[in-house]
């Protein structure tokens, strides 16, 4: 999905005219819907700064609206082929089924895709258990990483006050 495609999506998500979120942009009444529209259509990109308050205004990660070409099957298996190029990510046959694999001997870089896919493993999983509603993880996915590292703030921050109460309580 092109960015323009994104745009688009989270532009209907939030019930925006383009009118609307090209004025929230800063373009003059003129311009606003024209602008939203080439962006839309892909015959125009958004600069960097354009990028990052369109994801500032979606509430989403800018990376959620920059996806590779992934518009056809060939631009896809060439993201896949990235993949595999920089990260180790590998297509295996897995009791007869067809999966993608992370490569063990990438080190420190295994490590962390793997504590990145476990994230999202736990997240369809809540998902699936209905732990979670559908909107909550799409919340989880477009604002990703932001609430995993709220997460590891609120765990680090119980255990330091964990360990202040206990070194209080020894002092005394």
């Amino acid at each position: 999905m092109a960015i323009g495609e994104r745009i688009h999506h989270f532009r209907l998500l939030h019930g925006f005219t383009q009118k609307y979120l090209g004025k929230l942009l800063g373009f003059n009444d003129m311009q606003a819907d024209v602008r939203i529209a080439q962006y839309e259509k892909g015959s125009r990109s958004p600069k960097e700064k354009y990028l990052n308050a369109l994801a500032d205004i979606f509430e989403v990660s800018p990376h959620a609206l920059s996806v590779p070409d992934i518009d056809s099957y060939i631009g896809l298996m060439h993201t896949f082929f990235a993949l595999e190029d920089i990260y180790g990510l590998h297509i295996a046959k897995i009791d007869g089924e067809l999966c993608l694999c992370l490569d063990k001997n990438k080190g420190i870089l295994y490590q962390s895709i793997f504590r990145m896919f476990q994230a999202w493993q736990e997240q369809a999983e809540k998902l699936q258990s209905g732990e979670i509603t559908k909107e909550e993880y799409d919340h989880w996915r477009y604002t990703y990483p932001q609430m995993e590292a709220d997460k590891t703030k609120k765990s680090l921050d119980a255990l330091r006050a964990k360990q202040n109460t206990k070194a209080q309580t020894e002092k005394q």
